[in-house]
């Protein structure tokens, strides 16, 4: 069953079962095994759920029993959906009910949700039989995935380099081929990069595309949707989870029918900015110029083009943004946890984070948030002219396991300003930890500030076989736009049997 179950996407194995080729039991079997062959290696799973989706796949009915052309209801009335039976795993980031939630934290690692989010409500129903959860960043914050509380996440392609982040134990699962799927969310990036990082398809979904959170951040920049071996995997999901699970699968008007469709020539905006990054490495230069020449190949009409934007603006109010989030995640966790957070529970970068949150973040965000309107304008005059755009997704390829962490200077600076919050230092210390972050990772923030749909595509690898995704955004709304794109370039630079060693290793 391995090699078989590696060679199909998320659609292909519930047709398995619609066929009743396989059952539900043997794909969660399956993906259990491989989890368990590969996850010592890349530490990806943070909690494991087994025996539950065990239970949950033998007791399903076989799904040729299933009532209407959707395949939502079964004939003795248990709920089903268009990716029945297959196996898959959420962000330590999401509230499962009756799960342990830690977001890397080891405030949070006790606290177990009541209540489902609305995207695991919606994943459920698709169908998709939840077995684990996957290690992120704490809180979200960075775009690696080394938490003090599980140690760090490692890349399928290179055991010492990292997968990204936030969601990198999805991107290392999916990578490892323990899912062909699985949950991921992104406030900065963390679809993207990972799934640039893990030789992965992994879009971001436009700002209020699917059910708000309970708790709403100021902002907006999170939404969640998933990192993919597969387009058309992505696509559906975003169906089933944005309003379309109503239509026949596939039909027009979907995202999943609009892979299927020819994509017209697109006028392409080709942009080499930096962005937040200081450069572009010679990887990143590389993967978008054999990008702009296949999109070119392809009749899009690709123009270089400078977005005219004052990256500094975008700097500040997202880091002002940011930090009022992690102050509530932080210093406010009582509200979740019922326990008061002492500075033990969470990482320095964390504290130090959040404290810049109370100190400046709070009276600088209204300023912060007049400035995300204008940046979203810009960026939407721009889009008048263009249809897509085409720019990098992160400035380097992968970097190295604890290159970011950091130094014990920085983190004896951090800490002294938490107890001696000096607004000039405070201020100093934010811009120094962050342009480190950013020269690597400044690319994709942007796109959230926005709330422009945005993906990143597996078309390059460099010279040592690390994969170097490139990014594509659109107008609001505009996923259909990227899917038929994506599809495209799927088909001419195919990725899908491209496997990391580990994985090979392991088949």
């Amino acid at each position: 069953m391995q090699s078989d179950y590696l060679s199909h996407d998320a659609i292909g194995l519930a047709e398995l079962v619609r066929k009743r080729e396989v059952t539900a039991r043997e794909l969660v079997d399956t993906a259990i095994s491989r989890a368990e062959a590969v996850n010592p290696a890349i530490n990806a799973l943070v909690l494991k759920d087994y025996d539950a989706a065990r239970q949950r796949a033998s007791a399903s009915v076989p799904a040729d029993a299933m009532n209407g052309a959707d395949g939502s209801a079964h004939a003795n009335g248990e709920a089903r959906g268009a990716l029945a039976g297959v196996p898959y795993l959420i962000k330590d980031l999401a509230p499962v009910a009756g799960l342990r939630m830690s977001l890397g934290s080891r405030h949070y690692r006790y606290f177990v949700p009541a209540e489902d989010a609305p995207i695991v409500t919606l994943s459920r129903a698709a169908g998709l039989n939840i077995f684990g959860k996957t290690s992120t960043s704490e809180i979200g914050q960075m775009p690696y995935t080394e938490p003090e509380l599980f140690g760090p996440c490692r890349n399928p392609w290179s055991l010492d380099h990292t997968p990204g982040g936030s969601s990198g134990g999805a991107a290392a699962a999916v990578a490892a081929g323990i899912v062909p799927i699985a949950h991921a969310s992104d406030g900065g990036g963390s679809i993207r990069i990972p799934a640039s990082c893990c030789g992965l398809f992994g879009l971001k979904p436009s700002r209020g595309r699917q059910p708000p959170a309970p708790v709403q951040m100021p902002g907006e920049l999170g939404v969640d949707h998933v990192v993919s071996r597969s387009v058309r995997d992505s696509a559906l999901l975003l169906d089933l989870t944005a309003g379309n699970a109503t239509l026949p699968q596939g039909a027009p008007g979907t995202f999943l029918g609009a892979t299927r469709e020819p994509c017209k020539p697109l006028h392409i905006a080709y942009v080499t900015d930096p962005m937040l990054a200081p450069s572009l490495s010679a990887d990143a230069r590389a993967a978008l110029e054999d990008a702009a020449q296949l999109a070119a190949s392809l009749g899009h009409h690709v123009e270089p083009v400078s977005l005219g934007i004052d990256f500094d603006a975008v700097r500040h109010a997202f880091l002002t943004i940011w930090s009022v989030i992690a102050e509530e995640v932080v210093l406010n966790a009582e509200r979740t946890t019922g326990r008061k957070p002492q500075r033990g529970d969470f990482e320095i970068a964390s504290w130090a984070m959040a404290h810049i949150g109370r100190k400046l973040g709070e009276r600088a965000l209204p300023a912060a948030l007049e400035e995300q309107q204008r940046i979203t304008a810009k960026m939407a005059d721009l889009l008048t002219r263009y249809d897509v755009i085409l720019c990098a997704t992160l400035a380097a390829a992968p970097i190295k396991i604890g290159e970011m962490l950091p130094t014990q200077i920085e983190r004896m600076q951090m800490h002294a300003l938490t107890t001696m919050p000096v607004e000039a230092l405070m201020k100093k210390m934010l811009a120094e930890a962050s342009n480190k972050a950013f020269a690597w990772a400044g690319c994709t923030e942007l796109f959230n500030l926005t709330g422009q749909p945005a993906m990143s595509v597996p078309l390059y690898w460099n010279a040592r076989g690390l994969p170097v995704g490139v990014q594509f955004a659109t107008r609001d709304g505009g996923e259909a736009t990227l899917f038929r794109l994506a599809a495209q370039l799927e088909a001419a630079r195919p990725w899908f049997d491209r496997r990391p060693p580990l994985m090979q290793a392991r088949d």
